[in-house]
């Protein structure tokens, strides 16, 4: 590893983490932090520093960082905590999956919408993980960290759509550095309260927790991540809504729910972000009121997702049809 100022100075651990105190060198400076990480750290990839970044264990002259593009410079002190990996008693479930591709590295499933993706306290059973371990036995890929098998990314539980799901560590780095890199295609469907315009627009703004209320998510004018929406109106339903399309440049939590209610144009069934501000259910009346009254969710669905296959580096590209109920939302109101 070379001489002192080459990066790690100590490195302690216990029985719950280790911890890596690093000086950047200069062959280092102004380049990305999780990049140095994964390079300098034995046993870390790039894909799981960035990991790491994102749930807060790694700080920068003292101050928590949270943005694995960050351009470190020379002489910087960094310091992560790898927290040790905890086995989740997940037991598989024969539930079925709408599997829109599968190889040895990787599987590509259409979620329904009310699956949840990972087991977490309280909720141990009936996931997308308990699901994909009784289809693909023990050979899904895990992280640091709390281990989920095989997840690169997520959907909320209440939105469906395109997930790909890593099974093999080549296919887990790979794709955990196009999404950390932002380099795959991904497009949603929504339905939104109101009128949209422009019709076509980009929103920005950073995202980070709420600070009055830690279960939801915000723009921040200082602090958070940063956040890149592009959306687009596929069809007007007069004042009262939209069906958009939505590209995401990066992919942040509840990212396009908290960025079209930024804008004053909340999801249309989204009991958290989107209640409306300009469409009161007893002007728009008829079968149309009473759908979006009952609608369950939030009307969101990832119909999109391009990549490259990170073994074979072939394109790849799926598309999924709106489901029934969010098909059925836009009948009632067209």
């Amino acid at each position: 590893m070379g001489d002192l100022a080459h990066a790690q100075l100590t490195m302690k651990t216990d029985n719950m983490s280790s911890t890596h105190t690093l000086i950047v060198p200069e062959e280092y400076h102004k380049k990305r932090i999780d990049a140095y990480l994964g390079k300098t750290i034995e046993d870390i990839s790039r894909s799981q520093a960035t990991s790491l970044i994102n749930d807060g264990h790694v700080t920068l002259n003292g101050k928590t960082i949270s943005d694995p593009s960050h351009k470190i410079k020379q002489g910087d002190a960094l310091e992560m905590t790898v927290p040790e990996a905890v086995d989740l008693e997940v037991v598989a479930e024969n539930i079925p999956l709408d599997i829109l591709f599968e190889d040895d590295d990787l599987v590509v499933v259409n979620k329904p919408a009310g699956l949840v993706v990972h087991p977490a306290p309280g909720n141990e059973s009936g996931t997308l993980v308990n699901a994909l371990l009784y289809h693909c036995g023990d050979s899904l890929s895990g992280i640091g960290g709390v281990k989920r098998p095989g997840i690169v990314h997520r959907l909320d539980k209440d939105t469906s759509g395109v997930m790909v799901v890593a099974k093999s560590d080549a296919a887990h780095q790979g794709l955990s550095q196009q999404f950390a890199e932002h380099t795959l295609d991904r497009r949603y469907k929504a339905v939104v309260w109101g009128r949209m315009m422009p019709p076509n627009s980009t929103v920005t703004g950073n995202i980070g927790r709420h600070k009055t209320n830690r279960k939801k998510m915000a723009v921040l004018p200082h602090n958070g991540k940063e956040a890149t929406t592009h959306y687009r109106v596929l069809k007007f339903f007069g004042a009262y809504a939209c069906l958009i399309e939505c590209k995401l440049e990066t992919g942040r939590t509840h990212q396009i729910r908290v960025h079209m209610t930024h804008i004053g144009h909340g999801l249309i069934g989204d009991s958290v972000y989107g209640k409306p501000r300009k469409a009161p259910l007893k002007e728009i009346g008829g079968d149309a009121a009473k759908t979006i009254k009952t609608f369950p969710r939030q009307a969101l669905h990832a119909y999109k997702l391009a990549f490259t296959h990170p073994v074979t580096e072939e394109e790849l590209s799926f598309e999924t049809p709106l489901p029934s109920d969010m098909e059925e939302l836009v009948k009632r109101l067209g």
